[in-house]
């Protein structure tokens, strides 16, 4: 049996330094933040959910660097 990716993990993923592939920001809490455009659970904007299937891995890795810099925003209560 295998052990599912816990959503601490991912939201320990560094673009930058990390091998392989970019694994799914998701961590099916999937609400719209209508103030901010982006989901409360990944941090993404709805262009970016819908691109993640067919996006290359430069372009997932972008977006998380765009989501790494969102979840520092968020707790420093910046822009989000």
């Amino acid at each position: 049996m295998s052990n599912p990716v816990q959503p601490s993990a991912l939201a320990d993923f560094d673009p930058s330094a990390d091998a392989g592939l970019a694994p799914s920001p998701c961590i099916n809490v999937c609400r719209m933040n209508p103030r901010s455009g982006l989901c409360e659970g990944c941090f993404r904007t709805i262009d970016e959910i819908m691109q993640w299937s067919t996006a290359g891995e430069s372009l997932k890795r972008a977006v998380w660097v765009e989501i790494r810099q969102r979840r520092i925003d968020s707790r420093q209560g910046g822009p989000r």
